[in-house]
């Protein structure tokens, strides 16, 4: 698994020199101001996206106005207002809400800014350039197959078809889907489904609040506290006599809340809960046993080739891309680069995430 990491990495590697060109960074890129919005630093995995363009921007010459909208669309907008005003040359952008930006981005589109969407998609506005993302359906896939994996009704990853006694059921899970206003959430809960519903048509998986479809179990602004709350409610009004097996979690800091609903609830071994994003706190606690899996997404290569595309733009030349097809943001398809996701359970978390450096061993205690 680790040597598939250093090959993602050179392959990444090669994606940026791809988009750069071969001659010194001096005379490829163009220089000046780049702005660079960030949705939270509420979540740290924001603050590691934002430091990384900001270190690879100013290592190429760029001067970086980042920026930390802390969930407020409007914030989000004033701010990006500014950095057109401080007379930015390109703009990168993880939007808070992807249908809130159609005034500003025709105002980049006015001033000859170009603009990179960066992992979530900004949609309803024909001025957005290019998308630098993961391959968020096969995100959804992976946390359905770890969930399937950690309660034994896959025998491994591979598995396409369940396995073993468990295989029969029922094994009661619950379900929970990520902000409705971020585009990748549905991308994450479709490719989740794609994986649990032939299991919850079969009678293997029980869903017993009942609550299957997106709009009811969407998290707001990825709000952990949101998602303790839900997870008390459905502990109460559904699980008086029973246990649950298993909740699918689309991100770490809503499997943290959804743990301490049943931590206060009494569960002292905990269903098996899977994530999204290796943030620390996560990691820690799927090595106390806490939650089974979460998804390593390397933001450090996400970075990379945003700012590749940044670049590229600017000399003239037309980024690399990879998916010109799956990311109708409402007004067009906006070409994209997907990069790969990787399970992360404590199996392999030294493999992918300590030894590629993304995580020191001295955080983890």
């Amino acid at each position: 698994m680790f040597k598939k990491v250093l090959g993602l990495a050179a392959a990444g590697a090669l994606v940026v020199a791809t988009l750069t060109g071969c001659a010194p960074a001096a005379e490829t890129t163009a220089g000046g101001l780049i702005g660079v919005s960030m949705p939270t630093q509420s979540s740290t995995r924001w603050i590691s996206d934002g430091d990384s363009i900001k270190t690879a921007l100013e290592a190429d010459g760029f001067s970086v106005d980042l920026q930390y909208a802390e969930d407020d669309i409007p914030t989000q907008v004033s701010q990006l207002e500014a950095m057109l005003t401080k007379g930015a040359k390109a703009l990168i952008i993880a939007a808070i809400d992807g249908t809130q930006l159609t005034d500003v981005l025709q105002a980049a589109k006015d001033a000859g800014v170009p603009v990179i969407s960066y992992d979530r998609l900004i949609r309803d506005s024909a001025n957005v350039d290019y998308y630098a993302t993961f391959d968020n359906f096969k995100v959804g896939v992976q946390q359905a197959t770890s969930l399937l994996v950690g309660m034994g009704v896959y025998a491994t990853e591979e598995s396409t078809s369940a396995d073993g006694a468990n295989a029969k059921g029922p094994l009661n899970v619950e379900l929970f889907a990520g902000s409705p206003d971020d585009n990748n959430a549905t991308f994450f809960y479709n490719g989740a489904m794609s994986v649990l519903q032939p299991l919850i048509d079969s009678k293997v998986l029980v869903v017993k609040s009942g609550q299957t479809a997106f709009e009811k179990v969407a998290t707001l602004r990825w709000d952990g506290a949101v998602a303790q709350k839900r997870m008390e409610d459905i502990l109460v009004g559904s699980y008086a006599s029973a246990k649950v097996n298993g909740v699918l979690s689309p991100y770490d800091g809503l499997s943290r809340g959804i743990i301490a609903a049943l931590t206060d609830a009494g569960y002292s071994t905990m269903p098996t809960i899977v994530g999204q994003d290796a943030e620390v706190l996560s990691v820690k606690a799927m090595l106390a046993g806490e939650q089974y899996s979460t998804i390593f997404k390397d933001t450090r290569e996400l970075a990379k080739v945003a700012v590749s595309m940044a670049k590229a733009i600017l000399n003239g030349e037309t980024p690399e891309t990879n998916d010109t097809t799956t990311y109708n943001n409402g007004v067009k398809v906006v070409p994209s680069y997907l990069l790969t996701p990787y399970i992360v359970t404590k199996d392999n978390y030294k493999e992918l995430l300590i030894d590629s450096g993304y995580i020191k061993e001295a955080d983890l205690g």
